[in-house]
C-alpha cells in the first residue's frame, strides 16, 4: 500500500486530502489533495445540471460539511457498521473532490473499521463487495439522499461479510498451497529455502536481491534457494535472460486470481 494510505485509529480532515493526493497524484496532479472549487453533478451530460441525477453541494460549502463529517465519524458512542455506512453515504453525497471521490470513500471506510478495532493488522476488501452490484450499490446511495438510511447499512454491511468470507477462503487456499510446498521440499525447517517458500506467500514475484535481503542471505546463498523452488516446480522464471531475472510463484498467483474473481462475481 502507498505509504501515504497508511491507515490510522482516527480521521481528519488533512487525513482525507493527504488520501486523495496519494490516489491521484499520479492520474490528475492539478486536483490532487484539493477541495473541489467548482459545482459538478452526476449523470445528465456537460452541458448543464438540469437533468442530472444527483447535484452535490455548491463548493463553497465544502470544507464546513467534510468538517461536520469528521465529527460524526469519529464519535465512540455509535454502532460501528451503521457509523462507517453513513459516513461513507455522506462523503459521497458531499463528493468533495472533482474525481476520485469513489476511492476516497472506500478508502475512508478501511479507516473507520480500523478505528472501530473491527480490523487491526488487514485490509477487508469491502471495496469489491460494493461493486458486486454496482446498480443496487448507487440506488441505497440514491435512498440515503433521499431520508432512508437502511439500504446503505445493509449494502456497506453484506459488502463486509462478503468480504471477509472471501478473506478467509484465501487463507486456507494459502495454506493448503503452503501445505503442498513442504512436501516438495527436503531441507531444514530453518533452512533460507523455507524461508523463501514462506516469503512468497506474501511477495509470490522476486529477483535474487530481495530474497537476499529479505532473508538476510548473501546473493549467491539466495540464488541457491530460488534454484531448489525451481527444482521443485514452485518458482517459474517469468523474464528472459540471465540478467534482472524475476521469478514467480504460479500457486500463490493462481489463488490470488481466484480470489479477484469471487470478488467480483455479481451476487445472485
Amino acid at each position: 500500500m502507498h505509504a501515504a494510505l497508511e491507515l490510522s485509529d482516527s480521521i481528519d480532515a488533512q487525513a482525507v486530502l493527504r488520501i486523495h493526493r496519494a490516489l491521484l497524484e499520479h492520474d490528475d496532479p492539478t486536483i490532487a489533495g484539493h477541495w473541489r472549487r467548482e459545482q459538478v453533478w452526476i449523470g445528465g451530460g456537460n452541458l448543464g445540471p438540469h437533468t442530472a441525477q444527483f447535484v452535490p453541494p455548491h463548493h463553497d460549502h465544502v470544507s464546513e460539511l467534510i468538517d461536520d463529517l469528521i465529527v460524526f465519524a469519529n464519535r465512540v458512542d455509535l454502532p460501528v457498521m451503521v457509523q462507517i455506512a453513513i459516513a461513507h453515504a455522506q462523503f459521497e453525497t458531499i463528493h468533495p473532490f472533482p474525481d476520485g471521490n469513489g476511492r476516497v470513500g472506500r478508502a475512508l471506510i478501511q479507516t473507520m473499521l480500523r478505528g472501530g478495532r473491527l480490523t487491526r493488522s488487514v485490509t477487508v476488501p469491502v471495496s469489491a463487495g460494493l461493486l458486486h452490484n454496482t446498480a443496487e450499490y448507487f440506488e441505497a446511495l440514491g435512498e440515503y439522499r433521499s431520508g432512508n438510511v437502511e439500504p446503505i447499512v445493509r449494502s456497506i454491511v453484506d459488502a463486509s461479510f462478503a468480504a471477509i468470507a472471501n478473506g478467509r477462503h484465501l487463507v486456507r487456499d494459502l495454506e493448503t498451497v503452503r501445505a503442498d510446498w513442504r512436501t516438495r521440499v527436503a531441507a531444514r525447517r530453518d533452512s533460507a529455502v523455507h524461508r523463501l517458500v514462506d516469503l512468497l506467500l506474501r511477495q509470490p514475484a522476486v529477483d535474487s536481491k530481495l530474497v537476499a535481503s529479505t532473508l538476510e542471505v548473501t546473493g549467491a546463498n539466495a540464488q541457491i534457494a530460488i534454484d531448489r523452488l525451481v527444482d521443485a516446480e514452485i518458482l517459474d522464471q517469468i523474464t528472459g535472460g540471465r540478467r534482472n531475472r524475476i521469478w514467480q510463484a504460479k500457486d500463490v498467483v493462481r489463488v490470488l486470481d481466484e480470489f479477484a474473481a469471487r470478488a467480483k462475481r455479481r451476487r445472485g
